[in-house]
């Protein structure tokens, strides 16, 4: 799972992404100080999740939510129990009264964590998902994904007409796509099981593209294959 941290004061900023590194449940992508920043940043790209402040520099939170081109989960942070009321109101996954503890921070995560499974599940029952594109929203329908390629901060989707790239990681792709008939063969690639042509000693094929076999993956592999 992905994040950014909208907060205009830098210690509580670092205190929320410390939060995030010790818990292992989502990696920060950044942190931005105000409201335009922030959704310079969103517009262009997509995140799954939203540490958000409230009172900010120029613009409320509230603000940002109103503006953002897209809907991703939402966990405010702010020490005025009076914006709980339109906390409520932007159905945001839950609400941090400043300051707040760690365990606080975990029962929030776990509340999103639930959302996540169950917004899945969907995704997967539809045999599809979304990834964004620069400034817009392409459906990839997984019967047509051949394989996905890690390229640093960004994932490359191949498809068997097209190529997609997105800023994401692998690991949040590969957890969307869990249960299905993907794979993880190697750090940088989750293959498509159904579209192997061959497979040949540390390599398999694709569609005619050469991909690598991590190490003491080839087995697992196999095994796949005999269910498929």
């Amino acid at each position: 799972m992905t994040c950014v941290i909208i907060e205009d004061l830098k210690v509580a900023a670092d205190y929320l992404a410390k939060c995030c590194e010790k818990s292992g449940l989502v990696e920060v992508l950044g942190h931005f100080p105000d409201v335009p920043s922030a959704l310079e940043f969103l517009n262009n790209n997509t995140v799954d999740l939203l540490f958000l402040d409230v009172e900010m520099p120029g613009a409320t939170g509230f603000d940002l939510l109103d503006n953002i081109a897209y809907k991703p989960k939402v966990i405010l942070t702010t020490s005025k129990e009076e914006y709980a009321y339109n906390a409520f109101q932007y159905h945001v996954e839950d609400f941090l009264k400043k300051p707040f503890t760690y365990a606080r921070f975990i029962e929030a995560m776990d509340k999103v964590k639930d959302k996540s499974t169950n917004s899945i599940e969907e995704s997967k029952s539809d045999n599809h998902l979304f990834i964004r594109v620069e400034e817009k929203l392409v459906r990839l329908n997984f019967e047509n994904i051949l394989y996905i390629e890690s390229m640093n901060n960004y994932v490359r989707f191949v498809t068997t007409d097209k190529k997609y790239t997105s800023l994401n990681t692998l690991k949040n792709i590969e957890e969307k796509l869990s249960g299905s008939h993907f794979m993880k063969i190697h750090r940088s690639y989750v293959i498509n099981l159904h579209k192997i042509d061959r497979i040949r000693e540390n390599d398999l094929f694709i569609n005619g593209i050469e991909i690598p076999i991590g190490r003491g993956m080839k087995p697992e592999i196999l095994k796949k294959l005999t269910l498929v």
